[in-house]
C-alpha cells in the first residue's frame, strides 16, 4: 500500500469558475433542458402546460420554483401508465445505449454519451487518474451502478476490471494479480476485501477508492484508510447519475457542476436553511432523460456557504440523512415496505410483518419477522425468504412469529443502524 494519493480537479473551466459564471451557465442550461423536455418528453410537456409554463417563460434559475416537481416514488405507477419511461425520456428506446431495471421496479434509460452519468468529475476528485486499473465491484446486472462508474473510469483513461457483486475470493485474486490500483463500489465490500487480503496474506495495491451506495461512517472510512487507501464518496442515483461528491478537503459534498440541486423543506417545500433537513430535488441537463425538479426521496442538508480550499466553487451538501417514506437502503439496494407487503400477500399463511435492519462490523443485516398461524410450518420461512429476496434483491433472514406478536402501528421497516 502506498501513501494516500491526492485528488484532482477534472474540469477546471467549470469546477473552479466564478459564482457569476456558474449561474450564467446554469441559467442557459436550464432554459435549454426545459425546451428539450417540452419538445420531446410528453409527460414533461403536459406537466409544464398544467402549470401554465411555456419554454420561453423559463429564462434561468430564478424561474426554477415554478416548474412542477416529479417524485421518484411516483415512477412505478407513472411507468405502468405510460410505458416504458412514463413519457419522461426525450428519445425512443432504440436510440439509447442501455436500459436498466432498478428495484421498484423502475426502468432507467441511459443515453449514448460515454459518461452520461457524469462520474469522471467525482472519481478525479477521489484521486483516480489515467493509467489506473480499477476493480469495479458495483453491480452490472440490470441496475446501472456498474456501468456508471465504468464509464467514468474509462473517461479518465483507466482500465476497468468488471468485478460486479459477490465472488469475493475471485475478485481478490484478480485485483492482486493485475494489480488493481483503485476500487469502486460499496465501502463495506472494500473493507471485506482488505480484511480477507490481510488474513490470507494476499497483496493488494489499492491506492484510491470511490465509494457509494450506502452510508460511509467516519469509523469505516478510518478503517479503510488504515490500509493506506484514500476513500472518498459520491452521491449517484440510478435515475439521475452523479449529483454530488467529496473532495479531499472533506467537509461536505460539492454539487456536481452539471446538475441543479435544491434542498427543500419537508413541510413548506421552500429552500431549507443550511444545516436543516430537506428533500433533495435535482434537475439534470441530460439530452436523453431531461428530468426536471426530480424529487429523489433522499433527505439531506445544505452545508454553509463557505469557500473550499480545493478551489471548487459549487455549493455543498452536508450529507445524506435518510429517506422520505419507508424506503430504506440495505446493502446498496432500496427496500420498500410496499414491495415487501406485495410479496407476502401471495402467501395466505402470512400476516403482518416487520423488517429490521441492523449493522455489525460494517455489514448490514436484514431480519424479517412475519406473523403466521403456525410458526412451525416446515419450509414456510424459506419460501417467504425467497419471495422477499426476489422483490428486494437483498438476502434476509425470516423469523416466523405467532399472530399478534408484532406491535400495532409499528414501522414496516425498522432501521436500527447508527452511523457515528
Amino acid at each position: 500500500m502506498s501513501a494516500l494519493r491526492a485528488g484532482a480537479v477534472h474540469d477546471p473551466a467549470i469546477e473552479t469558475e466564478t459564482a457569476e459564471a456558474r449561474r450564467t451557465r446554469l441559467d442557459a442550461a436550464l432554459a435549454d433542458v426545459v425546451r428539450r423536455a417540452w419538445r420531446s418528453a410528453p409527460r414533461a410537456r403536459r406537466s409544464l402546460e398544467g402549470a401554465g409554463i411555456r419554454p420561453e417563460d423559463v429564462r434561468g434559475l430564478v424561474d426554477l420554483p415554478a416548474i412542477p416537481i416529479t417524485r421518484k416514488d411516483e415512477l412505478v405507477a407513472l411507468q405502468a401508465e405510460e410505458p416504458p419511461f412514463a413519457g419522461l425520456a426525450a428519445v425512443p428506446a432504440g436510440e439509447l445505449a442501455r436500459i436498466y431495471c432498478s428495484p421498484g421496479p423502475i426502468l432507467d434509460p441511459q443515453g449514448r454519451d460515454g459518461d452520461c452519468w457524469r462520474l469522471r468529475h467525482a472519481m478525479a476528485a477521489a484521486g483516480f487518474r489515467a493509467g489506473d486499473v480499477v476493480l469495479n465491484s458495483a453491480s452490472y446486472h440490470l441496475t446501472p451502478g456498474g456501468f456508471m462508474v465504468d464509464g467514468g473510469a474509462r473517461a479518465l483513461g483507466c482500465a476497468v476490471i468488471p468485478g460486479g457483486t459477490g465472488q469475493t475470493e475471485l475478485q481478490l485474486r484478480v485485483a492482486s494479480c493485475v494489480p488493481a490500483t483503485a476500487y469502486t463500489g460499496m465501502p463495506s465490500f472494500l473493507y471485506q476485501l482488505l480484511q480477507r487480503a490481510k488474513e490470507g496474506r494476499i497483496a493488494l495495491h489499492f491506492e484510491v477508492a470511490f465509494v457509494f451506495g450506502e452510508m460511509l461512517p467516519e469509523s469505516l472510512r478510518a478503517d479503510i484508510q488504515a490500509f493506506g487507501v484514500r476513500c472518498l464518496q459520491g452521491y449517484p442515483t440510478a435515475d439521475l447519475g452523479c449529483l454530488a461528491y467529496e473532495c479531499t478537503e472533506l467537509g461536505g459534498w460539492h454539487h456536481h457542476p452539471e446538475v441543479i440541486l435544491e434542498v427543500l423543506d419537508l413541510e413548506s417545500g421552500r429552500p431549507a436553511d443550511p444545516g436543516q433537513p430537506g428533500e433533495i430535488v435535482a434537475t439534470v441537463l441530460d439530452e436523453a432523460y431531461p428530468l426536471l425538479r426530480f424529487a429523489t426521496g433522499d433527505v439531506g442538508a445544505a452545508a454553509p456557504p463557505v469557500p473550499c480550499a480545493c478551489g471548487r466553487i459549487a455549493p455543498k451538501l452536508a450529507g445524506i440523512l435518510g429517506r422520505v417514506g419507508d424506503a430504506v437502503k440495505v446493502k446498496g439496494m432500496f427496500v420498500r415496505g410496499g414491495q415487501l407487503e406485495g410479496a407476502l400477500k401471495r402467501f395466505p399463511e402470512a400476516g403482518r410483518f416487520r423488517a429490521t435492519v441492523t449493522r455489525e462490523k460494517h455489514v448490514d443485516h436484514l431480519l424479517y419477522e412475519v406473523e403466521v398461524e403456525d410458526p412451525g410450518t416446515p419450509g414456510l420461512a424459506d419460501r417467504l425468504g425467497a419471495a422477499l429476496q426476489d422483490v428486494a434483491k437483498v438476502r434476509g433472514t425470516v423469523r416466523l412469529v405467532a399472530r399478534g406478536s408484532l406491535p400495532d402501528g409499528g414501522k414496516r421497516i425498522d432501521d436500527r443502524r447508527r452511523w457515528d
